[in-house]
C-alpha cells in the first residue's frame, strides 16, 4: 500500500511515492523536496535582499555555504542525540541516504554559514540574518512535505479535523505507539492507523510566521537591524515547542524523557523574547 488519507478533510490519495528513477537511478522525493527548499529560501532571500538594497549574490554565496553546514548539522545533531544506535553502528553515522536529519541542525548550520560568510566579508550580521531567516523559514514551510512523503515526523494518534490516515505497514514500527494500535482500523484488509500531521502543523505555521516576517521587513516596522531575526527565532520556536510535543519520534536528552528540539526550542523562544524586549528600550546592546 502507498495510501495517504485525510478522513475528515475528504482527501484519499491512493499512491504517494517515496522515490523517483532517473535513468534506472532510485532519487528519493525526499531529497526532492529539501532541494526544492533550498531553491524556495535562496530565490525569498535574495528578493528580500533586493527589496532591502542588499547585494543577492551575497545571499547566493551564503546558500551554498550554507547547504554544505546545514546538512553537517543536521546529520550532527540527529547522530549526537540518537547516540545509543549509532555507537553500536558507527558505520551508520555518514550514511545520509538511510535517514535522519534534524532540522534544528541545520538551522544551526545555516546560521553558522551566515556567521563565517560575514565575518570573511565584513558584511553586518545582524543585517544578514535578517533577510536570511525569511529564506530559512521558507525553507522549512517546502522542506517539511518531506516527511509527508516519508510517512515520517507525525504525532500521536488524533481524530480531529486534519487527522492523518496511514497503512501501519508504511510507517516505522517504533514510532507507532500502544494509543495508536487501541485506535487501528482495518479497512479491506488494510491496517491503519490514525496520526496528527505534524508536518502540516509545522508548515502552516512557518508560513503564518513567513508572512509577519515579510510584512515586519518590508513595512520597515522593526527598531534595529537583527529584530527581524529575533523574531524569527521566538515565532518559530513557540511553534516547535507545541508541535514537537505531539511527535513519537522525537530525540530525547540521554537519560531523560525530555524531548531536546523541545528545550532548545523553549530556550531560543525565551532568549529572543528578552532580546527584542531590550531593542524596543532603544538599548545599544544589539549594535
Amino acid at each position: 500500500m502507498s495510501s495517504i488519507e485525510f478522513p475528515h478533510l475528504g482527501i484519499h490519495l491512493n499512491h504517494v511515492i517515496q522515490t523517483i528513477h532517473i535513468f534506472s537511478f532510485p532519487v528519493a522525493v525526499y531529497g526532492i523536496t529539501m532541494a526544492l527548499g533550498i531553491l524556495s529560501g535562496l530565490f525569498m532571500a535574495s528578493w528580500v535582499a533586493k527589496k532591502t538594497e542588499q547585494d543577492p549574490e551575497d545571499y547566493t554565496n551564503i546558500a551554498l555555504l550554507g547547504i554544505v553546514l546545514g546538512l553537517l548539522g543536521a546529520r550532527t545533531y540527529y547522530v549526537v542525540f540518537s547516540w545509543d544506535y549509532y555507537r553500536l553502528h558507527p558505520g551508520e553515522i555518514l550514511d545520509f541516504r538511510g535517514g535522519g536529519l534534524a532540522l534544528f541542525g541545520s538551522l544551526i548550520g545555516a546560521v553558522a554559514a551566515v556567521l563565517i560568510y560575514c565575518h570573511r566579508k565584513h558584511l553586518r550580521i545582524p543585517l544578514v540574518l535578517d533577510t536570511a531567516c525569511t529564506g530559512m523559514v521558507t525553507g522549512q514551510i517546502i522542506g517539511r512535505w518531506g516527511n509527508f512523503f516519508n510517512r515520517e515526523a507525525f504525532g500521536e494518534y488524533t481524530d480531529n479535523l486534519f487527522a492523518m490516515r496511514l497503512p501501519v505497514s508504511d510507517v516505522r514500527a517504533d514510532e507507532v505507539t500502544a494509543l495508536m494500535r487501541e485506535h487501528q482500523q482495518t479497512i479491506d484488509g488494510t491496517v491503519y492507523i490514525q496520526v496528527h500531521p505534524t508536518f502540516l502543523y509545522e508548515s502552516l505555521w512557518n508560513l503564518g510566521v513567513l508572512i509577519i516576517l515579510l510584512v515586519m521587513t518590508l513595512k520597515g516596522t522593526k527598531r534595529r537591524d537583527g529584530e527581524i531575526f529575533l523574531w524569527y527565532l521566538l515565532l518559530y520556536g513557540i511553534g516547535r515547542f507545541w508541535i514537537e510535543g505531539l511527535r513519537t519520534d522525537q530525540l530525547l536528552i540521554p537519560g531523560t524523557q525530555v524531548a531536546v528540539s523541545q528545550v532548545l526550542a523553549a530556550s531560543l523562544a525565551a532568549v529572543a523574547a528578552v532580546l527584542i524586549i531590550i531593542i524596543r528600550k532603544d538599548s545599544k546592546l544589539w549594535q
